[in-house]
């Protein structure tokens, strides 16, 4: 009897293994990230809330940002309470990403509007 259950164990645990491998989901490749705890003051003392603060990309060319942390986050032109509406995430999910092209030179400063800290900057050339 208890060699039939380890054996039935073993199928149940093969079978779920398989199943989950099934469900890999695509990985995106992330020009910035929000990484984990930057929801809680103090990123900004090291300048880390959006890693790399301060990106150059070429113009014509996309940056993509991806939220690594457990708090919605978001991606908003301007400062905290001046928003300057080029661009906005809206709130993205733990794992959500956000893509944008600038097809401007120039530099943009951005925040999150959830979390005042939470600021960096594009520099289009």
């Amino acid at each position: 009897m208890v060699i039939s259950v380890s054996i039935i164990g073993l199928f149940l645990f093969d079978y779920n293994f398989e199943e989950r491998n099934t469900e890999i989901e695509e990985i995106t490749k992330a020009d910035v990230i929000m990484p984990t705890k930057v929801s809680r003051p103090g990123c900004d003392i090291e300048d880390i809330c959006y890693i790399p603060s301060t990106i150059v990309v070429e113009k014509g060319k996309s940056i993509t940002w991806i939220n690594e942390d457990s708090s919605f986050h978001s991606v908003t032109s301007g400062f905290y309470g001046e928003p300057t509406g080029l661009f906005d995430s809206g709130y993205l999910d733990p794992y959500q990403s956000y893509t944008l092209s600038f097809d401007e030179f120039g530099t943009y400063d951005y925040f999150c509007t959830l979390h005042p800290w939470m600021k960096a900057q594009v520099i289009v050339e």
